[in-house]
């Protein structure tokens, strides 16, 4: 007999959370074939499955014996906009596994059907965003940002219909969990803070369990979560990374990055470079995401006001204070990244002039990115002027998911059922700060530099 799959479930959202989530159950994949396996990443997560069944368990076929399917509750400013109710449209939660290291993991398929939240859409994925997604979230997590992680990559067999009808395909994607901003402002708007309470209890238990002996451990989370979005910013910065939608939706409480859509990395260096191209007017771009992360905490702030004080003046008063304090933190936070870009390990008053001159010299230069500050590493006269105040290697990768590349790839494997190109990517961006001979296409900038590169959501 064939051993079953074994994970290991304890799944306290289903558990302690009723209310939060509407059950839901994954559609028939009619053909599925396994793309991708991340093998490491399901090794620490604890789970054992016979090789065989991996696409029907990550395809929503067959889940595994202590599966808790749901679909999560949650809101969301879209574009500045409030929209009231979203939800989990096309993810259905696996459940909460325990991994190798004590750490509590979501395991979410998207892609796998309608849920309660589909708004009338058919709840199904194409194929290139969800390679798009496995791509991006693994090289964020190869580059030391914190990240969803790609556990699976599943072709349902079946064709789904957007502009043009596109090989359909589920991903499976592992979180510390899926708590947004807009899942407390579902239950704050509609005035129901008994269960804004428990969502916030529930997150400190989850995510900031030292937060629970604090005087105001609702304040406490505020700031908690105001520090992990201006480290996760910092760092997004600092490799050139757009995530291209920061709804409020996007943003998990954890400090993941999370839900790659119509994200992209800068080719030449532009501060006011948007990808997407439902951003019409330049509200996630680049130089903005800071801003927005702080717009973002202000909105989480009004969810909970009532539980950090209950004289509203108060309440207000203090966040406020928190709030504020995000620009000097996220600044610092950045400069310590930028430096590490340079090779300074040695803190001056002066870093910031030299790295404000660099990045308008390449601005200036239209220059790009990833290229000039792996260039560092090399003397040359261009990087003469900054070598001065290096007192260490420079630490930047050479290998990003360029823009290009990423396209070509969705390309060969949505056109042409060729996943070379995309297996070939992977394996360059999952070790990105080592120089290999043979590798140098993915390192070079597209030939004409990408100037009208555009990115679209994956719905």
């Amino acid at each position: 007999m064939d051993p079953k799959p074994a994970f290991p479930f304890d799944n306290t959202y289903a558990r302690q959370l009723p209310g939060f989530y509407v059950p839901g159950e994954p559609a028939q994949a009619p053909q599925p074939a396994l793309i991708q396996l991340n093998e490491k990443l399901a090794h620490e997560l604890q789970l054992e499955f016979p090789p065989e069944s991996a696409a029907q368990i990550f395809s929503g076929n067959t889940p595994p014996p202590g599966a808790t399917v749901l679909a999560q509750a949650y809101a969301g400013h879209q574009f500045g906009h409030f929209v009231p109710q979203l939800g989990d449209g096309r993810a259905l939660l696996y459940g909460e596994v325990i991994d190798a290291n004590g750490r509590r993991r979501d395991i979410q398929l998207k892609g796998a059907g309608r849920t309660a939240f589909s708004r009338g859409g058919d709840g199904k994925a194409a194929l290139g965003p969800v390679l798009r997604e496995y791509l991006m979230g693994e090289a964020m997590h190869a580059l030391g940002i914190p990240t969803t992680r790609a556990l699976a990559a599943v072709a349902t067999g079946e064709r789904v219909y957007r502009e043009r009808p596109l090989p359909g395909a589920v991903l499976t994607r592992v979180a510390a969990s899926h708590i947004r901003v807009g899942t407390f402002q579902f239950f704050a708007a509609r005035g129901d803070q008994a269960k804004v309470q428990q969502l916030a209890d529930y997150t400190i238990n989850r995510h900031y369990p030292r937060l629970a002996n604090e005087p105001n451990p609702y304040l406490a989370l505020l700031k908690a979560v105001r520090d992990a979005q201006a480290a996760l910013i910092a760092q997004w910065m600092s490799v050139g990374f757009i995530h291209g939608v920061m709804n409020t939706d996007n943003m998990a409480i954890s400090g993941e990055t999370i839900d790659y859509g119509p994200c992209a990395f800068l080719d030449t260096y532009n501060p006011a470079t948007v990808f997407s191209s439902i951003d019409q007017h330049g509200r996630y771009a680049y130089n903005q995401q800071p801003s927005i992360a702080v717009w973002n905490l202000t909105r989480f702030a009004e969810t909970i006001l009532p539980l950090i004080h209950t004289g509203e003046k108060t309440a207000v008063d203090q966040a406020t204070e928190a709030l504020h304090a995000f620009t000097p933190i996220y600044e610092e936070h950045w400069l310590n990244a930028m430096r590490a870009k340079f090779g300074i390990t040695q803190p001056d008053d002066s870093d910031r002039q030299l790295i404000t001159e660099f990045l308008q010299f390449l601005h200036e230069q239209s220059l790009d990115f990833t290229q000039a500050f792996h260039s560092l590493a090399h003397d040359n006269a261009w990087t003469r002027p900054w070598r001065a105040r290096q007192s260490g290697p420079p630490r930047n990768p050479v290998y990003i998911p360029r823009n290009h590349l990423v396209e070509e790839a969705l390309s060969a494997a949505t056109d042409h059922n060729n996943f070379a190109p995309f297996e070939a990517l992977l394996a360059v961006i999952t070790d990105p700060f080592t120089e290999r001979p043979g590798l140098e296409k993915y390192a070079q900038p597209a030939p004409d530099g990408n100037p009208n590169y555009r990115t679209f959501c994956g719905t």
